[in-house]
């Protein structure tokens, strides 16, 4: 069975830049906004007065401090609280596609064929189908992009959520050892799959709505998230699946040299890998880019990885794990060759 390795990564980088102190000051200038609006409910008890959010309530929250977006016209405009997106026309590419293709095409040039694209709302889970690809044989060479617009779904006008998100996109390629000529190579020495069913993380967005007669602009149609709940959940649960994953390969979690994390909220990377290893674990264990992209949904744990392995050795192992809504989880466990 032909081995499969990771031969490189690539990354785009969206041309825009919201601070934490930006989108502070959007937030609550429509906070002030809709307070004096709703003035008379509130003051006879009938509405609650919304909140101001805060920068050290952002980066306490979450340790986020900035993001990347796509689109930034619309996102700080207290009027609007969302991005201005240009409707695409039936022969143009999706924003989505868009991006993928820009990544595809910049690696390409770095002399891969790929026999095989996939692009999924998971990267942990697209990477395990492109490895049981190349292992059976059926393709040399495969090609898993992540394009996440998640400036589109998240919540703008909603102090617990509106600072958590990022647009990103990241791509894995997936090759045959025997073939791959990358100097830059890593054994997949394993791969794993998880899910419990959640409500935690959701939103109801879909083509059902129109026929609903539902509001499409409804808080129940962008991300909303149990956040407390998905912290208690997740946490063990995450610690648990990558435990239990390098056990089935005679490895424990004091043996890796790095975990390469989903990138949700600080404070959940800190306790995974407190219960993993037993200790504080730094950026050096763990290294985060939560704080420069947000939350990027698939692309987080792919981040980290391309930013932060150049330095590990031969014979190095670690682990690229992604977690979250549904509950999913993934891991993927490699060593570099």
């Amino acid at each position: 069975m032909p081995q499969a390795v990771i031969s490189g990564t690539g990354l785009y980088q969206p041309p825009h830049i919201v601070t934490n102190e930006e989108l502070v000051t959007a937030y609550n200038a429509y906070a002030e906004q809709q307070n004096a609006l709703n003035a008379d409910v509130i003051a006879r008890g009938e509405a609650v007065a919304m909140v101001p959010s805060s920068v050290e309530f952002i980066e306490k929250a979450s340790g986020i401090k900035q993001r990347y977006v796509v689109v930034k016209d619309g996102v700080l405009d207290p009027t609007r609280m969302r991005p201005k997106f240009q409707e695409r026309g039936d022969d143009e590419l999706s924003l989505m596609a868009e991006i993928a293709v820009e990544i595809q095409q910049a690696l390409g040039a770095g002399g891969y064929g790929f026999d095989m694209n996939v692009a999924c709302s998971s990267a942990t889970f697209a990477i395990e189908q492109a490895v049981n690809a190349v292992r059976s044989g059926s393709v040399k060479c495969a090609l898993v992009v992540n394009p996440e617009i998640t400036s589109a779904h998240i919540e703008w006008k909603d102090r617990d959520c509106h600072f958590i998100f990022g647009d990103v996109c990241t791509a894995t390629v997936i090759e045959s050892a025997d073939t791959a000529t990358s100097p830059d190579q890593w054994e997949i020495v394993g791969t794993r799959l998880a899910t419990q069913f959640s409500n935690a993380i959701r939103n109801n967005f879909g083509f059902i709505n129109r026929s609903e007669d539902s509001d499409p602009l409804a808080r129940d149609k962008t991300f909303r998230q149990e956040g407390r709940k998905v912290f208690k959940e997740v946490v063990p649960m995450a610690a648990a699946h990558i435990e239990a994953h390098l056990k089935s390969q005679g490895l424990e979690p004091t043996q890796m040299r790095r975990f390469w994390l989903h990138q949700a909220n600080l404070g959940m990377n800190q306790l995974i890998l407190k219960k993993l290893v037993g200790a504080e674990a730094g950026s050096e264990m763990a290294p985060l880019v939560l704080d420069t992209y947000a939350n990027t949904s698939s692309a987080g744990s792919i981040i980290a990885f391309h930013e932060y392995h150049a330095d590990l050795k031969p014979g190095d192992l670690g682990v690229i794990c992604s977690f979250g809504a549904g509950y999913s989880i993934g891991s993927v466990i490699v060593r570099r060759k």
